[in-house]
């Protein structure tokens, strides 16, 4: 394996439980959940390969290069050799978020190389259908799969993730550029106000109203569902649909048998059938379902 990929992960992120998931020439899957008592910047963490960071549960801001990103389970993060990463926990420890190491050998060889390796870096939001078979995979190489299979599986999500990421895409926000005439004071406040509307939402139970939201970002909920529309191009209650459908899923992969109807309710859903609903709207599935996808002995 080629000296950028492979080795102990450890060495080059902050401290947390891990668990190595596949093993492949020029390619390492890893699942981390990290254990910070200190909320404030640790870094810059040692960069040697082209990584790809995908959020599964918790909250965290990251500084690539200087440019400051907010990450939640509904993010993903694509970073080069070289690149320099500074992480900050402000919820707290427990955020955990899986990791593709890809080497550039490996990634010559693929067809869509130059959009990898031409790419300085960049950050946006994993779908909830690309975000099911992230889940997948992980909860597939948890159960064990040798070599030649982790292969096959991850050239296929590689190149589902490239397809659907920001890559090639409008930087995020430029409807917002547009709208405030590009004044980089108010555009960089604006972005502020909806990063911490999603840090709000992320440290929640979810069962906070849009006025108790604004509350906490210190502005009025027109105003508040106005400017996070326009930063991040979808509302307030699709984003928090999003945030807690992926939370739903982190419990039917534990599968300790808890009621749908608890999980409603835990998750600040009117009831089951509700639960039900969005998930289904949201990854094409219904709960119960999915608890067989994620736990099932079976290959998906």
């Amino acid at each position: 394996m080629p000296d950028q990929v492979g080795g102990d992960p450890r060495a080059r992120t902050t401290a947390g439980r891990w668990r190595v998931l596949g093993v492949t020439d020029g390619a390492l899957l890893y699942q981390v959940r990290c254990l910070v008592d200190d909320p404030g910047w640790h870094g810059p963490l040692p960069n040697l390969g082209h990584r790809v960071f995908l959020g599964r549960s918790g909250a965290s801001l990251r500084r690539l290069n200087g440019q400051l990103t907010f990450a939640d389970a509904t993010s993903v993060l694509f970073s080069r050799p070289g690149d320099e990463m500074h992480v900050s926990h402000p919820l707290g420890d427990g955020d955990v978020y899986t990791c593709l190491e890809l080497s550039p050998e490996l990634l010559a060889d693929r067809p869509d190389a130059a959009q990898w390796l031409d790419r300085r870096g960049w950050d946006g939001s994993v779908d909830e259908r690309l975000d099911l078979e992230h889940r997948m995979l992980v909860a597939r190489c948890a159960r064990g799969v040798d070599r030649f299979e982790f292969t096959e599986r991850m050239h296929r999500f590689v190149g589902r993730l490239l397809s659907a990421s920001p890559i090639g895409a409008g930087e995020p926000g430029a409807e917002i550029e547009r709208a405030v005439g590009r004044r980089p004071a108010t555009l960089a406040a604006h972005r502020r106000l909806a990063d911490r509307a999603r840090e709000v939402l992320a440290g929640s139970d979810f069962r906070l109203g849009l006025t108790e939201v604004a509350e906490q970002v210190g502005c009025s909920p027109h105003h508040l569902s106005r400017v996070f529309q326009r930063v991040t191009g979808q509302s307030l209650t699709a984003y928090r649909n999003r945030l807690r459908v992926r939370a739903v899923l982190d419990v039917l992969a534990d599968d300790d048998g808890q009621p749908l109807g608890t999980v409603a309710a835990d998750h600040g859903f009117a009831d089951q059938a509700h639960l039900t609903r969005v998930v289904r709207e949201q990854v094409g599935h219904p709960p119960a379902r999915l608890r067989r996808l994620l736990t099932a002995a079976e290959a998906a």
